[in-house]
């Protein structure tokens, strides 16, 4: 799905070129200001008629429904990750070959920090924070963002000895030359097939944040993911593998390898290897065993010592609305896992969960198998609460594998989950869908849910 039709001229000074921003959200207005900076031409343009102009740098702007009119005399254009591909703007664009990258690019290009990407269907926001602790433990100055929340442009300037940054697909659809000096992908799930034909084509846009690597950057890539672990045998980064399970022996002499042993991380490397401990580390679950791999693998590549990983993996106590703890009333854990918007998330939310579990799901469907689900429902759930708009496909989908109820609002959702709960119960939110049909985005579906729960 890369979008960009014509090669782009880097040597191209913006001073006076017409470069259209097409999508005003944060990364969007990240991309404007840099592009403003620069000297450009500026376009900007959302379908949002009712957007805020205040803080948008100097330039035309068009708001509400497209126009391709608008791409006159354009040199360039920067779209934001979440204008989708059936854009009016960039499929004239497409049509007209203008030149066309997103701000991830844009920003790569001016920053001067060696960069850590991390992309993933699950993880990449808890690795994005552990990585970026982890560097700043060794006393190095860090910049942490992407598609986590501070937009890579705004990084352009300040003097970082290193970025680390959250990648999703939409991203990387509109790379050029993007080329982290640690690339590492999570794992690869159904998710987003909104948006993407078939898994297949979503792990395409997913791997190309390798694309541009060579034997001088590393690709952390997980060995217990089969998706994942192929990408392999066409990388030409160096591989630095990540398991739960020690490594044979051919992977090791081919690779660099971390895996876990009982209370420590294990690893190979050119002087024979070393281990890490992780008796201190407080998040739960297998997932969150590997996403501390995954980090302490891109930490290693990046020459950080083995103290500085123990002490930052030994603080970090995990990411508003991702499987976090509200609270306990009457011997009843209340866990938020807002940010649980894929099957493959809920399965991991579920499988370090205590106790059985009542839990809340639904939302905007991303176009899924949620059949995935219906093993740990089995084992796990007593009770399974659908709100929101895919609540009917899911109760299709799911009917069978334990008792569910189906109400219209989260606030009916949490009064009654409380009603089924007992002592030694956890009551969940993780939704396997997205929060647009009733809330602004996951945040705010986890504020709302923390908020009912504190009520009771």
């Amino acid at each position: 799905m890369n979008a960009r039709l014509a090669p782009i001229d880097w040597t191209m000074e913006f001073s006076g070129k017409r470069v259209m921003v097409i999508g005003l959200g944060i990364s969007g207005r990240a991309a404007a200001r840099l592009l403003a900076a620069r000297g450009a031409d500026l376009v900007m343009t959302d379908m949002r008629a009712d957007l805020s102009r205040s803080d948008l740098p100097e330039g035309e702007v068009n708001l509400g429904a497209e126009d391709p009119a608008w791409l006159a005399g354009v040199n360039l254009i920067v779209a934001s990750p979440g204008v989708p591909p059936t854009s009016k703007l960039m499929i004239a664009a497409r049509q007209q070959r203008i030149p066309m990258i997103g701000e991830l690019e844009l920003g790569s290009r001016f920053a001067s920090a060696p960069m850590v990407a991390i992309t993933g269907t699950n993880g990449k926001s808890t690795v994005t924070v552990m990585i970026g602790e982890i560097l700043k433990a060794f006393g190095l100055k860090t910049f942490v963002g992407g598609n986590l929340g501070t937009p890579l442009a705004d990084a352009v300037g300040g003097a970082y000895d290193a970025a680390v940054i959250e990648v999703s697909s939409y991203q990387l659809e509109l790379i050029d030359t993007f080329k982290p000096r640690v690339g590492i992908h999570l794992n690869l799930t159904d998710d987003h097939l909104d948006r993407y034909r078939d898994l297949n084509e979503y792990g395409q846009a997913k791997a190309r944040l390798f694309e541009n690597q060579d034997g001088s950057d590393w690709a952390i890539l997980n060995r217990d993911d089969a998706h994942v672990w192929k990408l392999a045998r066409g990388v030409r980064s160096r591989v630095f593998s990540f398991s739960m399970e020690r490594p044979a022996n051919a992977v090791v002499e081919a690779t660099r390898a971390i895996w876990c042993e009982g209370d420590w991380l294990a690893f190979t490397d050119a002087s024979g290897g070393g281990r890490i401990a992780i008796g201190g580390f407080k998040l739960p679950g297998r997932h969150n065993l590997l996403n501390a791999m995954a980090a302490a693998a891109a930490a290693l590549a990046m020459g950080v010592a083995t103290q500085a990983i123990e002490r930052a993996l030994a603080e970090i106590t995990g990411l508003a609305h991702r499987t976090e703890f509200v609270r306990e009333k009457d011997g009843v854990r209340y866990v938020d896992d807002s940010k649980g918007t894929n099957v493959g998330a809920v399965i991991e939310a579920l499988a370090a969960a205590r106790g059985p579990v009542i839990l809340i799901a639904g939302g905007v469907d991303k176009g899924g198998d949620y059949g995935p689900l219906r093993a740990p429902l089995k084992e796990k759930v007593k009770v399974l609460i659908l709100i929101g708009a895919a609540r009917e496909k899911m109760r299709a989908s799911l009917e069978g594998a334990t008792a569910i109820e189906i109400v219209t609002t989260l606030t009916d959702a949490v009064r009654i989950a409380a009603a089924h709960a007992r002592h030694g119960d956890t009551v969940m939110l993780s939704p396997a869908c997205s929060s647009f049909d009733q809330f602004k985005d996951y945040a705010e579906r986890g504020r709302v849910f923390q908020e009912l729960v504190r009520a009771l």
